[in-house]
């Protein structure tokens, strides 16, 4: 039967009350209360129901649900268990959600966090009768504010869980949903030491030394690195995408996928191109694990779309991926090109190592959900034992999604990159010089390119920067960097297709003084020398492309100034 679908809904009272489209995933409360774990912490992909199933497991153990068990949950799998049954409506629950903690400094940050605490607070005072409260305890109690000081921030969950204990007569659970949103935020800009050393004092007085806390769980995207916020819960069981834990819990699985294509009534063909969308996730041995946000937005709309991709901004993975090693782009070049990868993927992410760690931004990129482990790959010597991960884009919304993510970078050169490469292709060097120019000096910063030939190889960043106007070739040309030819390695050729197309062959040069070169020409003449002198045309020849068919450039470069060769 099709049922009216809500999208973005996150509160599974009002899924349930209004008889909207829900895919059962109440197993999740039987699996969760029969492990037992003191405190757990469950990494999954933005968007993947973590929120909703936080909000699912509020209704129900919260004693504000009380009596309600049957209205929410009769039809769902949880409600066969006589005996969980007993446990609905009888728990206190403080439900906390950080994902709306996005701020640019470090107090802004710090007073959002305390004034969702400060409204738990409020919520719970009439219920925790205050006028009984001792002196000492009201004073503890109305301490906690927006303003409150850190020692009190530090105490203050645990101290709400000490006055619901007493009240209620049992210990209450704590839910925190999407943890560590203001902790990627605090990377990006900047004050990331600061909240680490605010957020490990709360987390360690709540979740470790709490003797009035019953269980606890924790949402996010990432395992932020124990030595940062979770050095003293050695308490805490992670759930990471490896883990078998709940494995199906979060995202949708193909069988639920192609359900509810059916009951929605859609056509059985459009299975295929959906699975292609949005199919490829995987947790733990579950493999075929679908994107639940694109899943319901396809479902109520009928039309594919990068609807996941596009519910954020991507900036970190954007700054990363930008900002990284010639080596990164290289190899997420590869990755755009469906190609493999090899690496180590370390779940455990260390925000610290993102600026000087491949691997680190790997394990970001997969806990994040853009991209899979598809294998695991084990190898032994003797008692050693090495692991490494084959990593890939996860599916095609993610493919479209890289490939924006790197449009958007050259937005001040939308409008004219397409003439630029009709230039390119056509050997009208005059007005590839205009437009570079004029990219390079309003677009790059000194930081982006660097100044001096020891910096970094910084004409791999320009490398980077010239592949990206290149994309839309891709139906046309077979784009290659950093390949075999002749006697050497090129930096990027064009390699058409079609041979009654025209090649191009690209060199990056950065001025060297040191090489006696005197200006920018001269550094573009070396460049172009090179490609001559290493035969980089050899394999186009060999194709059959003919040698005037065949354009050459040398791209010199010096901090913002660019000057192109051509041969």
């Amino acid at each position: 039967m099709k049922k009216v679908i809500s999208i973005g809904a996150q509160n599974f009272a009002k899924l349930r009350e209004n008889q909207f489209f829900y895919i059962d995933k109440s197993s999740f409360i039987r699996e969760w209360w029969n492990a037992g774990d003191d405190v757990t912490l469950i990494t999954r992909p933005r968007r993947f129901g973590k929120t909703l199933n936080m909000s699912m497991l509020e209704c129900f153990f919260s004693n504000k649900y009380a009596g309600r068990g049957e209205e929410l949950f009769g039809d769902l799998e949880v409600w066969q268990d006589e005996k969980l049954r007993a446990e609905h409506g009888q728990w206190p629950v403080i439900f906390l959600s950080f994902a709306g903690v996005k701020n640019k400094n470090f107090n802004a940050t710090r007073e959002a966090i305390n004034q969702l605490i400060a409204d738990k607070y409020d919520e719970f005072r009439d219920k925790l009768d205050y006028s009984a409260f001792s002196q000492k305890e009201k004073e503890r109690f109305d301490a906690v504010d927006r303003k409150m000081d850190e020692v009190t921030a530090m105490f203050s969950l645990n101290f709400l869980c000490r006055f619901l204990e007493h009240h209620y007569g049992r210990k209450p659970i704590v839910l925190l949903d999407e943890y560590d949103t203001p902790m990627q935020e605090a990377w990006v800009y900047g004050f990331w030491d600061e909240l680490v050393e605010y957020i490990r004092g709360l987390f360690n007085n709540t979740f470790k030394t709490n003797p009035h806390l019953a269980r606890g769980v924790l949402t996010g995207i990432t395992r932020i690195s124990k030595e940062s916020i979770f050095s003293d819960l050695n308490n805490l069981a992670v759930v990471a995408m490896t883990s078998e834990k709940y494995r199906t819990s979060f995202g949708f699985t193909e069988e639920e996928v192609f359900a509810a294509m059916d009951a929605q009534g859609l056509a059985p063909e459009l299975k295929e191109e959906v699975k292609f969308w949005y199919d490829g996730f995987i947790f733990g041995s579950a493999t075929d694990i679908y994107n639940p946000w694109s899943v319901t937005s396809f479902l109520e709309s009928g039309k594919l779309d990068t609807w996941w991709a596009d519910t954020s901004s991507n900036g970190l993975v954007s700054e990363l991926i930008r900002t990284g090693s010639p080596t990164l782009k290289k190899d997420f070049e590869k990755l755009l090109n469906g190609e493999k990868l090899r690496t180590v993927i370390d779940e455990q992410i260390v925000f610290s190592r993102l600026k000087g760690s491949m691997e680190a931004i790997w394990s970001l990129l997969v806990a994040s959900g853009y991209l899979k482990i598809t294998e695991i790959v084990v190898k032994k010597d003797g008692l050693r034992r090495t692991t490494s991960h084959i990593i890939t884009i996860t599916n095609y919304e993610t493919w479209l999604m890289f490939n924006k993510l790197i449009k958007s970078w050259f937005e001040q050169a939308e409008d004219n990159y397409p003439e630029f490469i009709r230039c390119m292709l056509t050997g009208d060097v005059e007005n590839m010089n205009n437009y570079m120019t004029r990219i390079a000096r309003d677009t790059f910063s000194s930081f982006d390119t660097g100044t001096q030939p020891s910096e970094q190889a910084p004409e791999r960043f320009y490398h980077g920067f010239v592949l990206g106007l290149m994309v839309d070739q891709a139906s046309d040309y077979m784009l290659k960097s950093n390949r075999e030819s002749g006697y050497g390695r090129y930096d990027v050729v064009m390699e058409p297709k079609k041979a009654e197309d025209p090649a191009v062959i690209i060199e990056f040069k950065v001025f060297n003084e040191k090489k006696g070169e005197k200006d920018l020409s001269d550094t573009a003449k070396n460049a172009l020398a090179q490609i001559e002198d290493k035969h980089y045309d050899a394999d186009l020849l060999a194709r059959g492309i003919p040698a005037e068919r065949i354009y050459k450039y040398g791209f010199a470069f010096r901090g913002s100034e660019c000057l192109i060769g051509m041969g």
